[in-house]
């Protein structure tokens, strides 16, 4: 017996010894101030981030290093968190030739296309994205490409095809019909069995969440409105069976109609959401819902569909003048119902890399800087239910920050200059 014990205390040391070994390097950022947890609000000075295996370890008091160990020198810096996006499309961004490039971009293409979108979201600041509506064979290649680091770009929380109904906002619309056949996903659908399978099939292809379209949209080309497309039991179906396989949902949703059907669905967040109204924030508040709002798409479209350029169809353009006005005032009745709002812009709506923008507009509708922040880190992050992994910087959290100079609560517009970015522990902006 005093062997056996003897033998196991000797492999329980050499078992630490080897862990030890396996950990990798540390690295110290010495941050001038730094907002470590989001969360409170609290502003801290003169501290250090210790970085190992790509998470934050320990926070300690001052400036310190080991030696030998590698320094990140942000002592003149704001030091936060990583931006989250809600709601991206990595893999395209609006432009006169748009419609041309559904009918000559190969899935390929697009994974191409979305490479360098991915950097240049990662060069903004933004560690974590979710991307709401792709096509499946691009948009999870390049998730799994950043995943590995083939690719610099965000963590990616991916939709792929977005659930959506015959003929409705999310299929192909404005072709040729034989065109529209060979061009439309297998996730649109008709009647509650019909779009059980939809999502089904969905997670089966790779997505991490399920995103449908509730009602019309701006950019279909489609003079089909802006109110619910789904029927009630549809909606019901969709929501019932992507929880049961382990998926939030969330819903592109426009009409006052659509918002409210899918939220008391039990649907678990709302994109955009314009024209939502008192009886809407009574069921966000019920459900625990979170609002994306999107304010730069609605200002980008109704700008374009406005200005001597404009480049959308005129069913798009009609809707655009229609709804991109309304968004601002949207999101100022939401937040002051106490509605949980989650940082999202749409990008690929309006340019990729432009996406702090949306700060401003948030603040413009009734938001704090802090609280425009929080929609961004920790309020994104539970909303995606990455609240474990991202959002702060406390100990166990990814090693995912940012820094700029000037405070960001008070002028959120130094969140478009980002100088530094850093995400699992890798520096990709310096």
């Amino acid at each position: 017996m005093k062997y056996l014990i003897s033998g196991a205390a000797l492999a329980a040391t050499l078992a630490l010894a080897a862990s030890a070994q396996a950990a990798g390097p540390l690295t110290f950022v010495q941050a001038g101030k730094v907002l470590i947890d989001p969360a409170s609000g609290k502003v801290e000075t003169a501290k250090t981030l210790v970085v190992q295996d790509g998470k934050v370890v320990r926070i300690a008091d001052g400036y310190v290093s080991d030696p030998g160990a590698g320094v990140v020198d942000l002592k003149d810096s704001f030091v936060l968190p990583g931006l989250i996006d809600s709601h991206v499309h990595l893999t395209s961004q609006q432009n006169p030739n748009s419609r041309l490039e559904e009918v000559t971009q190969s899935s390929a293409d697009q994974a191409m296309v979305g490479a360098r979108y991915a950097r240049r979201t990662l060069m903004a600041g933004y560690t974590t994205v979710a991307d709401l509506g792709a096509d499946n064979a691009a948009i999870f290649a390049l998730r799994a490409a950043t995943a590995n680091g083939d690719v610099p770009g965000p963590r990616i929380i991916a939709s792929g095809s977005a659930i959506s109904v015959h003929g409705g906002h999310g299929d192909v619309n404005g072709f040729s019909e034989e065109v529209m056949h060979v061009l439309r996903p297998g996730s649109v659908c008709s009647g509650p069995d019909d779009c059980r399978r939809a999502v089904r099939e969905q997670v089966w292809k790779g997505a991490d969440i399920i995103k449908i379209t509730a009602t019309g949209g701006v950019l279909s080309n489609t003079a089909a409105g802006l109110g619910q497309q789904f029927s009630d039991e549809e909606l019901a179906a969709i929501v019932d069976a992507a929880h049961r396989m382990g998926r939030k949902v969330t819903a592109h949703a426009h009409g006052l109609d659509g918002v409210n059907a899918f939220l008391k669905a039990g649907g678990d967040s709302i994109e955009h959401g314009t024209y939502l109204d008192a009886s809407s924030v009574a069921l966000f508040k019920k459900s625990g819902g979170y609002l994306v709002p999107t304010l730069m798409a609605g200002d980008y479209v109704a700008r374009v569909a406005a200005g001597p350029g404009n480049f959308l169809t005129p069913a798009q353009s009609a809707k655009a003048l229609e709804a991109g006005p309304r968004m601002l005032d949207m999101a100022r009745r939401a937040h002051e119902g106490g509605v949980k709002i989650a940082f999202g812009t749409d990008t690929g709506v309006s340019a990729h890399g432009d996406n702090a923008q949306e700060f401003a507009l948030l603040v413009k509708a009734g938001l704090t800087p802090l609280e425009a922040v929080q929609s961004a880190t920790v309020v994104a992050a539970e909303h995606l239910g990455l609240s474990k992994e991202v959002g702060a910087l406390t100990p166990g959290h990814a090693a995912d920050l940012i820094a700029v100079k000037g405070d960001p609560l008070s002028d959120v517009t130094v969140l478009q200059k980002v100088g530094f970015v850093m995400k699992g522990g890798t520096v990709h902006k310096d």
